[in-house]
């Protein structure tokens, strides 16, 4: 069994800063791929970056690029990934969420949800204007 946990979400004023962190445990997959993504109110979820296994890989979409920085630590029974987001906006507002792929690739990156397993609960990111 996988679990993941996010932290790190909350309010902020525009354009400040906030990490958000997303715990992984539960089987040794720590070279697969693994994404955040976000839901607003009202809207579907959409894809915001991803790192591939070995996190040579990266991707965002358009509209966080320049702001928002996806990393993280592979350590042998956990694996941690970060989303450090600055000068954040309203539309930055929404729950977000991240994932893990089942399987465990280097140097594969995905932007489409169903690619990924495993699911983290979300947290609460609100940004004030």
């Amino acid at each position: 069994q996988v679990q993941l946990v996010e932290s790190g979400g909350g309010l902020v004023q525009a354009g400040g800063s906030l990490r958000l962190s997303c715990a992984a445990s539960g089987r040794t997959f720590s070279r697969g791929a693994m994404g955040w993504f976000r839901q607003a109110p009202g809207k579907e979820r959409e894809f915001v970056a991803t790192i591939s296994g070995g996190g040579g890989l990266t991707r965002y979409t358009d509209s966080v690029k320049g702001r928002f920085t996806i990393s993280r630590v592979n350590a042998v029974n956990t694996v941690t990934v970060y989303l450090q987001m600055n000068s954040l906006k309203a539309e930055d507002t929404a729950v977000y969420y991240c994932a893990a792929e089942a399987s465990a690739s280097t140097w594969s990156i995905y932007v489409r949800g169903d690619n990924y397993a495993y699911w983290g609960q979300g947290t609460q990111v609100t940004v004030s204007s």
